[in-house]
Protein backbone atom coordinates (compact mmCIF):
# COMPACT_ATOMS: atom_id res chain seq x y z
CA UNK A 1 0.00 0.00 0.00
CA UNK A 2 1.24 3.47 -0.84
CA UNK A 3 1.74 5.96 2.01
CA UNK A 4 -1.01 8.61 2.30
CA UNK A 5 -0.12 11.32 -0.23
CA UNK A 6 -0.32 15.05 -0.03
CA UNK A 7 -3.81 15.93 -1.24
CA UNK A 8 -3.64 17.18 -4.82
CA UNK A 9 -6.34 19.83 -4.63
CA UNK A 10 -5.62 20.98 -8.17
CA UNK A 11 -6.65 17.55 -9.46
CA UNK A 12 -9.64 16.91 -7.19
CA UNK A 13 -12.81 16.08 -9.13
CA UNK A 14 -14.75 18.67 -7.10
CA UNK A 15 -12.48 21.40 -8.49
CA UNK A 16 -13.48 20.56 -12.05
CA UNK A 17 -17.12 19.93 -11.18
CA UNK A 18 -17.51 23.41 -9.71
CA UNK A 19 -15.68 25.04 -12.62
CA UNK A 20 -17.90 23.48 -15.29
CA UNK A 21 -21.14 23.71 -13.35
CA UNK A 22 -20.77 27.48 -13.45
CA UNK A 23 -19.26 27.82 -16.90
CA UNK A 24 -21.03 30.75 -18.61
CA UNK A 25 -20.89 29.13 -22.06
CA UNK A 26 -23.17 26.03 -22.17
CA UNK A 27 -21.76 25.04 -25.57
CA UNK A 28 -18.12 25.13 -24.46
CA UNK A 29 -16.14 21.89 -24.65
CA UNK A 30 -13.02 21.12 -22.59
CA UNK A 31 -11.28 19.40 -25.51
CA UNK A 32 -10.86 19.70 -29.29
CA UNK A 33 -13.96 18.17 -30.85
CA UNK A 34 -11.90 15.71 -32.88
CA UNK A 35 -9.74 14.62 -29.94
CA UNK A 36 -11.72 13.74 -26.76
CA UNK A 37 -9.78 12.33 -23.77
CA UNK A 38 -11.55 8.98 -24.20
CA UNK A 39 -13.96 7.40 -26.66
CA UNK A 40 -17.40 9.01 -26.54
CA UNK A 41 -20.71 7.37 -27.40
CA UNK A 42 -23.58 8.98 -29.29
CA UNK A 43 -25.28 9.40 -25.92
CA UNK A 44 -22.23 11.30 -24.62
CA UNK A 45 -22.21 13.61 -27.63
CA UNK A 46 -25.89 14.37 -27.11
CA UNK A 47 -25.26 15.19 -23.45
CA UNK A 48 -22.52 17.59 -24.49
CA UNK A 49 -24.97 19.44 -26.73
CA UNK A 50 -27.54 20.28 -24.02
CA UNK A 51 -27.62 22.05 -20.65
CA UNK A 52 -28.40 20.64 -17.22
CA UNK A 53 -31.81 22.32 -17.34
CA UNK A 54 -32.68 20.30 -20.44
CA UNK A 55 -31.99 16.93 -18.78
CA UNK A 56 -33.96 14.79 -16.34
CA UNK A 57 -31.93 12.55 -13.97
CA UNK A 58 -32.39 8.79 -13.80
CA UNK A 59 -35.01 7.57 -11.34
CA UNK A 60 -34.64 4.30 -9.43
CA UNK A 61 -37.17 2.65 -11.75
CA UNK A 62 -35.37 3.89 -14.84
CA UNK A 63 -32.03 2.65 -13.50
CA UNK A 64 -33.57 -0.78 -12.93
CA UNK A 65 -34.87 -0.86 -16.50
CA UNK A 66 -31.56 0.16 -18.08
CA UNK A 67 -29.49 -2.24 -15.96
CA UNK A 68 -31.84 -5.21 -16.30
CA UNK A 69 -32.08 -4.79 -20.08
CA UNK A 70 -28.33 -4.23 -20.44
CA UNK A 71 -28.71 -0.71 -21.83
CA UNK A 72 -25.73 0.56 -19.85
CA UNK A 73 -24.71 2.88 -22.67
CA UNK A 74 -27.88 4.87 -21.89
CA UNK A 75 -26.66 5.81 -18.40
CA UNK A 76 -25.94 9.52 -18.46
CA UNK A 77 -24.17 12.15 -16.41
CA UNK A 78 -25.40 15.70 -16.04
CA UNK A 79 -24.12 17.61 -19.11
CA UNK A 80 -21.94 19.92 -16.99
CA UNK A 81 -20.69 16.90 -15.04
CA UNK A 82 -19.69 15.10 -18.23
CA UNK A 83 -17.76 18.15 -19.37
CA UNK A 84 -16.04 18.31 -15.99
CA UNK A 85 -15.20 14.60 -16.24
CA UNK A 86 -13.64 15.06 -19.65
CA UNK A 87 -11.67 18.10 -18.48
CA UNK A 88 -10.49 16.21 -15.40
CA UNK A 89 -9.51 13.17 -17.47
CA UNK A 90 -7.38 15.30 -19.78
CA UNK A 91 -5.80 16.99 -16.75
CA UNK A 92 -4.85 13.81 -14.87
CA UNK A 93 -3.57 12.18 -18.06
CA UNK A 94 -1.21 15.13 -18.50
CA UNK A 95 -0.20 15.24 -14.82
CA UNK A 96 -0.21 11.55 -13.80
CA UNK A 97 0.02 9.80 -17.14
CA UNK A 98 -3.46 8.27 -16.79
CA UNK A 99 -6.63 8.29 -14.72
CA UNK A 100 -5.50 4.91 -13.40
CA UNK A 101 -2.36 6.39 -11.90
CA UNK A 102 -4.36 9.18 -10.25
CA UNK A 103 -6.68 6.60 -8.70
CA UNK A 104 -3.78 4.50 -7.44
CA UNK A 105 -1.96 7.46 -5.92
CA UNK A 106 -4.80 9.66 -4.67
CA UNK A 107 -7.81 7.40 -4.03
CA UNK A 108 -6.87 3.74 -3.67
CA UNK A 109 -3.28 3.98 -2.35
CA UNK A 110 -2.36 0.68 -3.99
CA UNK A 111 1.12 -0.09 -5.23
CA UNK A 112 1.36 -2.59 -8.09
CA UNK A 113 3.95 -5.35 -8.03
CA UNK A 114 5.42 -4.05 -11.29
CA UNK A 115 5.05 -1.04 -13.53
CA UNK A 116 5.41 -3.22 -16.63
CA UNK A 117 2.54 -5.12 -18.23
CA UNK A 118 -0.97 -5.58 -16.79
CA UNK A 119 -1.44 -4.29 -13.25
CA UNK A 120 -0.98 -6.94 -10.56
CA UNK A 121 -1.10 -6.45 -6.81
CA UNK A 122 -0.14 -8.49 -3.75
CA UNK A 123 -3.25 -10.41 -2.70
CA UNK A 124 -4.61 -11.89 0.50
CA UNK A 125 -6.92 -14.14 -1.54
CA UNK A 126 -7.08 -15.31 -5.14
CA UNK A 127 -10.88 -14.92 -5.06
CA UNK A 128 -12.14 -11.38 -5.84
CA UNK A 129 -13.96 -9.68 -2.93
CA UNK A 130 -13.01 -12.48 -0.54
CA UNK A 131 -10.67 -10.40 1.65
CA UNK A 132 -11.33 -6.70 2.45
CA UNK A 133 -7.66 -5.88 1.94
CA UNK A 134 -8.02 -6.85 -1.71
CA UNK A 135 -10.77 -4.37 -2.56
CA UNK A 136 -11.84 -0.83 -1.72
CA UNK A 137 -15.31 0.71 -1.63
CA UNK A 138 -15.45 4.43 -2.37
CA UNK A 139 -17.90 7.04 -3.54
CA UNK A 140 -17.99 7.44 -7.28
CA UNK A 141 -16.44 10.84 -7.92
CA UNK A 142 -18.12 10.88 -11.33
CA UNK A 143 -21.60 9.61 -10.57
CA UNK A 144 -24.31 9.25 -13.16
CA UNK A 145 -27.19 11.70 -12.92
CA UNK A 146 -29.61 10.17 -10.42
CA UNK A 147 -32.50 11.47 -8.36
CA UNK A 148 -32.08 12.45 -4.71
CA UNK A 149 -31.51 9.64 -2.24
CA UNK A 150 -29.52 7.41 -4.60
CA UNK A 151 -25.83 6.87 -3.79
CA UNK A 152 -23.44 5.79 -6.54
CA UNK A 153 -20.58 3.65 -5.19
CA UNK A 154 -17.67 1.93 -6.92
CA UNK A 155 -16.00 -1.22 -5.65
CA UNK A 156 -12.41 -1.48 -6.89
CA UNK A 157 -10.74 -4.89 -6.86
CA UNK A 158 -7.06 -5.80 -6.94
CA UNK A 159 -8.02 -9.17 -8.41
CA UNK A 160 -9.67 -9.15 -11.85
CA UNK A 161 -13.05 -10.84 -12.20
CA UNK A 162 -13.64 -13.73 -14.61
CA UNK A 163 -14.88 -12.14 -17.84
CA UNK A 164 -15.27 -13.02 -21.51
CA UNK A 165 -13.47 -11.43 -24.45
CA UNK A 166 -15.76 -8.37 -24.33
CA UNK A 167 -15.33 -7.81 -20.60
CA UNK A 168 -18.73 -9.22 -19.63
CA UNK A 169 -18.88 -11.40 -16.53
CA UNK A 170 -18.78 -15.14 -16.99
CA UNK A 171 -21.14 -17.34 -14.94
CA UNK A 172 -18.37 -17.72 -12.35
CA UNK A 173 -17.74 -13.98 -12.26
CA UNK A 174 -21.46 -13.25 -11.95
CA UNK A 175 -21.78 -15.53 -8.92
CA UNK A 176 -18.75 -13.92 -7.24
CA UNK A 177 -20.26 -10.44 -7.61
CA UNK A 178 -23.80 -11.47 -6.64
CA UNK A 179 -22.57 -13.17 -3.45
CA UNK A 180 -20.48 -10.11 -2.56
CA UNK A 181 -23.32 -7.64 -3.24
CA UNK A 182 -25.66 -9.75 -1.12
CA UNK A 183 -23.44 -9.82 1.97
CA UNK A 184 -21.85 -6.38 1.71
CA UNK A 185 -24.76 -4.27 0.51
CA UNK A 186 -28.16 -5.96 0.50
CA UNK A 187 -27.85 -7.32 4.04
CA UNK A 188 -26.43 -4.09 5.46
CA UNK A 189 -29.28 -1.94 4.12
CA UNK A 190 -31.91 -4.47 5.18
CA UNK A 191 -33.17 -5.11 1.69
CA UNK A 192 -36.21 -7.39 1.74
CA UNK A 193 -36.66 -7.85 -2.03
CA UNK A 194 -33.82 -7.91 -4.55
CA UNK A 195 -33.56 -4.54 -6.28
CA UNK A 196 -35.60 -2.70 -3.67
CA UNK A 197 -32.59 -0.78 -2.35
CA UNK A 198 -29.53 -2.07 -4.20
CA UNK A 199 -28.67 -2.37 -7.90
CA UNK A 200 -25.31 -3.07 -9.50
CA UNK A 201 -23.62 -3.43 -12.86
CA UNK A 202 -20.24 -3.96 -14.43
CA UNK A 203 -19.46 -2.18 -17.66
CA UNK A 204 -18.08 -4.14 -20.57
CA UNK A 205 -14.70 -3.02 -21.87
CA UNK A 206 -16.10 -0.72 -24.57
CA UNK A 207 -17.96 1.35 -21.94
CA UNK A 208 -15.12 1.64 -19.43
CA UNK A 209 -13.13 4.86 -19.16
CA UNK A 210 -10.77 3.19 -16.65
CA UNK A 211 -10.00 -0.22 -18.11
CA UNK A 212 -6.89 -1.37 -16.29
CA UNK A 213 -8.44 -1.49 -12.81
CA UNK A 214 -11.27 -3.91 -12.05
CA UNK A 215 -14.40 -2.26 -10.70
CA UNK A 216 -18.12 -2.76 -10.19
CA UNK A 217 -20.76 -0.03 -9.84
CA UNK A 218 -23.29 -0.20 -7.01
CA UNK A 219 -26.36 2.01 -6.60
CA UNK A 220 -28.01 2.22 -3.19
CA UNK A 221 -31.33 3.93 -2.43
CA UNK A 222 -32.28 5.57 0.87
CA UNK A 223 -29.44 4.09 2.91
CA UNK A 224 -28.76 5.42 6.41
CA UNK A 225 -25.94 7.95 6.53
CA UNK A 226 -24.05 5.79 9.01
CA UNK A 227 -24.09 2.84 6.62
CA UNK A 228 -23.00 5.04 3.71
CA UNK A 229 -20.09 6.40 5.72
CA UNK A 230 -18.92 2.86 6.47
CA UNK A 231 -18.65 2.23 2.73
CA UNK A 232 -17.65 5.49 1.10
CA UNK A 233 -14.27 6.73 2.22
Amino acid sequence: MLPPPDIDNESRPATFQSRWKHNPDPKALPFPRDNPPFQLTEVDWHQLSITDDQFEPHTWENLHHLISTNQLDELKRWPSFLKAYLAWTAHVKAKYGSATQYLLQQRLFWEPLSTNGPLRFPLKSETPFDNPEDYKIIKNDWTYAVTEGIAHIVVWSKKPLPVDSEGALTAEGWKIVVDFIDREFRQKVGEKAVGEKVQWFKNTTNLQSVRSLEHVHVLVKDADEQVLRQWMN
